[in-house]
């Protein structure tokens, strides 16, 4: 009897959290943002025209404004003397102890993130890590070149293996090109998997297919 009520009270607790906690963190993400710019405004309109103007803060007008702030600043980065002026703060804030830190982290977390450059993880594959006969989840970055290259006599490429179940850190390997074998299945796909432990199962078969390399062919990157 009891078992069964506490199975009829979890089932119902799986099910309303998901949404419960979701409403919650877009209510309070709402507020936070709408809060950082609404009573700076709300003041500017009141000074500007009269308290009659407005009786209350208006619920989004931070939003709004805080928008078209990004909007403006983005326009100015995009442009040449504009890019200039940030690169030169930029260099005052980085020289500036403790507080280049936090932003030098902030900064590559957000051009990891928004940058257009931010397909950092092109493939996801397999690899034999961290033993033979142990295989691993691997993200491909980039045939490697340069000096890394240069000292390895064999084919390479840059992978990265992420942890579990943060996969915002993990490893840089260079593995031999036919020992990588590409997992048809898409990156999003991956870190789902690797962020549950590997508890979600995919609704398709993962197929492998050798990433190889002969030197007898012209070399060409995954794409």
């Amino acid at each position: 009897m009891w078992s069964k009520i506490r199975k009829t009270f979890f089932a119902g607790i799986l099910v309303l959290a998901p949404i419960t906690l979701s409403i919650y963190i877009l209510y309070f993400l709402f507020n936070f943002l709408d809060g950082i710019l609404n009573e700076t405004v709300t003041n500017f309109i009141i000074k500007k025209f009269g308290e009659e103007s407005i009786i209350t803060a208006i619920p989004g007008l931070g939003i709004i404004f805080l928008i078209a702030l990004i909007f403006i600043t983005g326009a100015i980065a995009r442009n040449y003397f504009g890019r200039k002026i940030i690169a030169l703060g930029d260099y005052i804030v980085t020289h500036i102890p403790l507080l280049n830190r936090i932003y030098i982290a902030i900064k590559e977390i957000s051009e990891a993130v928004f940058s257009e450059k931010r397909e950092l993880f092109k493939k996801a594959v397999l690899i034999e890590y961290p033993r033979p006969g142990c295989y691993s989840i691997a993200f491909f970055t980039q045939d490697t070149k340069g000096k890394i290259q240069e000292n390895i006599s064999v084919d390479v490429v840059s992978v990265i293996v992420p942890t579990t179940p943060n996969p915002t850190s993990g490893y840089l390997l260079f593995v031999p090109k036919k020992d990588v074998q590409e997992l048809n299945m898409s990156v999003e796909e991956a870190l789902k998997l690797v962020i549950s432990g590997g508890s979600i199962h995919l609704k398709e078969k993962i197929n492998l297919k050798k990433i190889s390399s002969s030197r007898k062919k012209k070399k060409s990157k995954i794409v």
